[in-house]
């Protein structure tokens, strides 16, 4: 039966990925087959693999969809009215020309600890965007780095859910788990950041006004010498910084007061209630948008402002709908068991203990898409084993954490809202972005934590 279950996880990716490239099969379809089979192969009804199916597409769009929807309206607000423009050109005065992927990976290493990773790629692809059309640099390489960095310490540093269950199941203190997993994932980003600037050459493209992306092969020509940016943000009468920076600033303070208070002892009352409240990415990104309208194109009419956001959203149907997807052949291996066929199948292998954490989070990161359900599964597995496998405890919950990373596919909601935002269709090029970087991070990490276990 085990065998069975994993063999049709094996042909439904397979069937998937024939699908895509040699035939006209659109994508949400493809996962769809995908889905069904793997659900058959695995032993259910077909009433029950339709309602897996169902419900998996029904939740990942309760977590993404109104963020998806939110975020692209305000991203529309920012670029028609210059706002992600001027942030472009502030962003690129304050770091240094030529840097900017850099700036990107780190903004994105600091913002994903306190935010969502998810919202914060939707919240920030109007800077991308804008700061590509205004370097020359593929919008890819910037995009990349900082959905890099948004991943390390979105898997590996608390209080983002999946290190901190990690800690709680394996006894760790949560402080030395802040230490040990940003420690970690810095060597992780200066590995990744090249490959980013380097893939970007590849998949050279630089979104358009009207949403396209123009793609064509890159030359060192088309990077543009910014000399003199006051100049050039007063010559093309700009927004202020100010009203530009509130519609993203404001929405990550109310998100991070969120995450702060979480770590206090406050759970009920008045200001408890109101923090949760104004915390949630939807209420936060609501108010950003709002704060975009009234502070940047409050002088347009009406209608204008409502057309800015409805072409904005036009172009998000189909992300919704192939993120959708991927939740469901993520919840159908869920449902299926063919995940705790996964785990129990590593725990009998003869390999070094600390590698048995990491594979367990790997293949479920491989089986299920979320980094947080691997993380928290790979340590509910490991947690029995402690005191057989004499490994540091903090070890073994970054095992688990750096295995999670490992691989971001076609079940991966945050594959599909990178891909959708950044104007990825091509199969390979979603595998040297995404999965490649995923497997690249995640390929360091186990080396450090190799080294590290011959220390400790």
């Amino acid at each position: 039966m085990e065998t069975r279950m994993l063999l049709g996880l094996a042909i439904g990716i397979i069937v998937m990925i024939v699908l895509v490239m040699k035939t006209k099969t659109h994508t949400f379809i493809a996962l769809l087959f995908a889905a069904l089979i793997t659900a058959l192969f695995g032993g259910m009804a077909p009433t029950d693999a339709i309602s897996a199916i169902q419900s998996g597409f029904g939740s990942t769009l309760q977590s993404t969809g109104i963020i998806i929807g939110l975020g692209v309206m305000m991203g529309g607000i920012l670029e028609k009215s210059g706002a992600a423009e001027r942030l472009a050109y502030s962003f690129i005065k304050l770091v240094g020309k030529r840097r900017e992927e850099w700036a990107l990976g780190v903004t994105g290493w600091v913002l994903s600890i306190p935010v969502f990773a998810d919202s914060a790629i939707v919240m920030f692809a109007p800077l991308c965007k804008a700061m590509s059309r205004v370097t020359g640099k593929s919008v890819i390489a910037l995009a990349l780095s900082l959905a890099c960095g948004l991943q390390l310490t979105h898997c590996l540093v608390p209080p983002t859910p999946g290190p901190l269950t990690a800690a709680g199941m394996l006894n760790v203190d949560v402080g030395m788990m802040i230490l040990m997993g940003a420690a970690v994932s810095i060597p992780m980003l200066l590995v990744i950041i090249p490959y980013c600037k380097r893939v970007g050459k590849k998949i050279y493209q630089i979104p358009q006004e009207d949403g396209t992306f123009d793609r064509k092969e890159f030359k060192e020509e088309y990077l543009k010498t910014l000399d003199d940016l006051d100049k050039l943000i007063g010559e093309k009468n700009l927004p202020k910084l100010g009203v530009s920076l509130a519609p993203i600033v404001v929405p990550l303070i109310m998100i991070f007061a969120k995450t702060v208070m979480n770590l206090t002892s406050l759970k009920s009352g008045i200001v408890f209630n109101i923090i949760e409240l104004i915390g949630s990415p939807i209420v936060a990104l609501a108010v950003g948008t709002t704060l975009a309208v009234y502070g940047l194109v409050k002088s347009l009419p009406n209608d204008k402002v409502i057309g800015i956001m409805n072409d904005s959203i036009k172009d998000t149907g189909i992300i919704m709908l192939i993120t959708g997807a991927g939740g469901s052949l993520g919840n159908v291996i869920k449902v299926s068991g063919i995940g705790d066929v996964l785990g129990q199948t590593v725990i009998a292998w003869s390999i070094p203990a600390i590698l048995i954490p990491f594979v367990i989070a790997a293949l479920m990161r491989i089986a299920l898409g979320s980094a947080t359900v691997a993380i928290t599964t790979a340590a509910s597995l490991t947690a029995p084993l402690l005191a057989v496998l004499g490994v540091n405890p903090v070890l073994l919950a970054l095992s688990c954490c750096v295995g999670a990373i490992s691989f971001s596919y076609f079940n991966d909601s945050g594959f599909w809202v990178f891909n959708g935002m950044f104007g990825l269709s091509d199969i390979k090029d979603q595998v040297k972005c995404k999965t490649a970087v995923s497997l690249i991070m995640a390929g360091v990490g186990l080396v450090e934590l190799i080294a590290i276990s011959f220390v400790f």
